[in-house]
């Protein structure tokens, strides 16, 4: 017996998007995110973005993918996984989250290329592929800064649950991946997804993002304020950190990962994969922060030519992030790098004025 045209022309795209490097591959039918679009505004009006204003743009395209591509019908959900080293253990991890003397830890997404070229750039492919499969379809793809909410979508389509961190976490894999969106005017089938909905299990009793949070950025389950959490702190937030300062560091100077390492999800099933569609590593998760202090620019040179996230926050930020890690680690082998920043009189006074606080008697 054939397959119907829609069942197979959603076999063929998900080999594609297989073909293409990616992990996942699910769909849904369009509708409108009721409850999401409610949390989102109530989110907002919180001013739990802080300062990026683009989340704020236009809420209800956001929650509906017919005011973002006319005659919508269809929402694809793919992942591309990028955890490329084995994750540490529950036990080795209390070590590692401390601050260490003299290093900063980068995210591991931060690590290679930015994710957001690469993606856009395999979307473009897939939905060129879609197109070409599907008789007059019009597709559109999206990553995370569109106006598209990817999160909500892929639990929709049954890709896995929104974790009390409130990131999707996928039940077999875990949560270390990269979603894309494609937007679609092709009617796929419904059951096109790999991970079937009854196999989501969620989160239970289990609390351990919340608790392992050194800043609190976790308010409650299901609930973030991004100002106090450490990857917007150490990447999109500009200038001086308000005070009094949210919380620790913990040794992170560009993004943070806690809240995923403690995830018993990841613990036990979060799979690595030295073979990816974002190339080879670019950094490793240990900086040194002399060379941060020390030369920030310097530091960030090394990537010209690179997509690497890492100069997303450009060097003051970088710089700034240093000195709050040595800040907390009060290593006085640390105090002449933060000297020449104290007396930089080309550096701004509330960075010189940081760095200054930061060394250690």
């Amino acid at each position: 017996m054939k397959p119907e045209p829609a069942a197979a022309a959603a076999d063929a795209i998900r080999d594609k998007a297989h073909e293409l490097g990616f992990s996942w591959f699910a769909t849904a039918p369009v509708g409108r995110l009721e409850r999401e679009l409610e949390d989102l505004r109530g989110w907002l009006v919180e001013g739990r973005h802080g300062d990026m204003a683009w989340l704020a743009k236009d809420p209800d395209r956001r929650a509906d993918p017919e005011l973002v591509l006319e005659g919508c019908r269809t929402v694809v959900v793919v992942g591309l996984n990028y955890l490329r080293e084995p994750l540490p253990k529950i036990d080795e991890l209390r070590g590692e989250n401390e601050a260490r003397s003299a290093v900063g830890k980068i995210s591991r997404y931060a690590r290679t290329r930015d994710y957001h070229r690469v993606i856009e750039k395999l979307l473009r492919k897939l939905a060129r592929f879609i197109d070409a499969t599907v008789p007059a379809a019009h597709s559109r793809g999206y990553v995370d800064y569109g106006p598209v909410m990817e999160r909500p979508w892929a639990k929709r389509a049954g890709i896995g649950f929104l974790g009390k961190h409130t990131l999707l976490i996928h039940p077999k894999e875990g949560s270390f991946h990269f979603l894309g969106v494609i937007l679609t005017t092709a009617v796929l089938d419904e059951q096109a997804a790999e991970v079937a909905p009854s196999a989501v299990a969620g989160c239970g009793d289990c609390r351990r993002c919340i608790d392992a949070c050194p800043t609190g950025a976790i308010t409650a389950e299901w609930q973030l304020d991004a100002r106090r959490c450490l990857s917007y702190l150490t990447i999109e937030k500009q200038g001086a950190y308000e005070e009094p300062a949210p919380g620790p560091n913990k040794g992170w100077v560009f993004g943070c990962d806690i809240c995923q390492e403690v995830c018993p999800y990841n613990q036990a099933r979060a799979r690595h994969t030295e073979d990816s569609a974002l190339g080879p590593l670019l950094i490793d998760g240990e900086v040194s922060l002399r060379d941060l202090i020390g030369n920030p620019e310097g530091f960030l040179s090394q990537f010209e030519g690179t997509s690497s996230p890492l100069k997303r926050t450009g060097a003051e930020g970088l710089l700034r992030n240093a000195i709050a890690v040595a800040s907390e680690l009060g290593d006085p082998r640390l105090n002449e790098y933060l000297s020449a920043v104290e007396e930089d009189e080309s550096r701004p006074q509330w960075l010189r004025e940081m760095a200054r606080a930061a060394k250690t008697a």
